[in-house]
C-alpha cells in the first residue's frame, strides 16, 4: 500500500512538471505565413501537412559555412523528390521571419523556411528529445511515418543526403 501511494504522488508530481505530457501538439508558422500542425510522438514528429512523405528537419544559420553549403544540396534534392521529400530548415541565429524571408529569397530556396521565433516551441522540443546542443546545421530525419531515422550535427555531402531519401522511399 505504502509503495502505491508513493507512485501515485510520483505520478501526479511529474504530471504537474510537464513530464508526462504525452504527445505535444505544437504550431509552427513558415515565412509566407502557412501554419503547419506538429505533433509529437514516442519515436518522432507527425507533421500532418507532410504525411507520407520523408521529412528532413534542419536548424541551420544564416551565418554559419556548413550551413550555407548544405542550402544547394538541399535545394536540389526538393527539386528532384519534391513528390516523397518535405524539408523545413529552422534558422536559429535569430533573423526574424521577414530577415529569413528575404535570405530564401535571395538565396532561391524551394523549401520551407521557419525563423526561430515562429517555431521556438518546435525547436525546443526536438532540443529536449535529441539533446541538441546547439550545433548546426543539425538534421533530423523523419520516415514517411514521421519515425526518426537519423540525427546529424554537422553538415552531410549530397550524396549521403540522397542516399537517405532513396532508402527510405522503399
Amino acid at each position: 500500500m505504502k509503495k502505491a501511494i508513493i507512485f501515485i504522488v510520483t505520478a501526479v508530481m511529474l504530471s504537474t512538471l510537464g513530464f508526462a505530457k504525452p504527445n505535444p501538439t505544437m504550431k509552427v508558422q513558415d515565412t509566407n505565413g502557412k501554419t503547419y500542425t506538429v505533433e509529437g510522438t514516442s519515436n518522432g514528429l507527425i507533421i500532418n501537412e507532410f504525411k507520407n512523405k520523408i521529412v528532413f528537419v534542419e536548424f541551420f544559420g544564416h551565418n554559419c559555412p556548413p550551413c550555407l553549403k548544405t542550402i544547394p544540396h538541399l535545394k536540389t534534392l526538393q527539386a528532384k523528390y519534391k513528390d516523397r521529400l518535405a524539408i523545413v530548415a529552422i534558422e536559429v541565429q535569430g533573423f526574424s521571419s521577414s530577415e529569413l524571408k528575404a535570405f530564401a529569397t535571395k538565396n532561391q530556396i524551394n523549401y520551407i523556411t521557419i525563423s526561430q521565433d515562429k517555431g521556438a516551441t518546435l525547436v525546443d522540443y526536438i532540443a529536449s528529445r535529441a539533446k541538441w546542443s546547439g550545433s548546426i546545421p543539425f538534421l533530423t530525419v523523419l520516415d514517411k511515418k514521421g519515425t526518426v531515422q537519423l540525427l546529424q550535427a554537422g553538415m552531410l555531402p549530397y550524396e549521403a543526403l540522397e542516399q537517405t531519401v532513396l532508402k527510405l522511399s522503399k
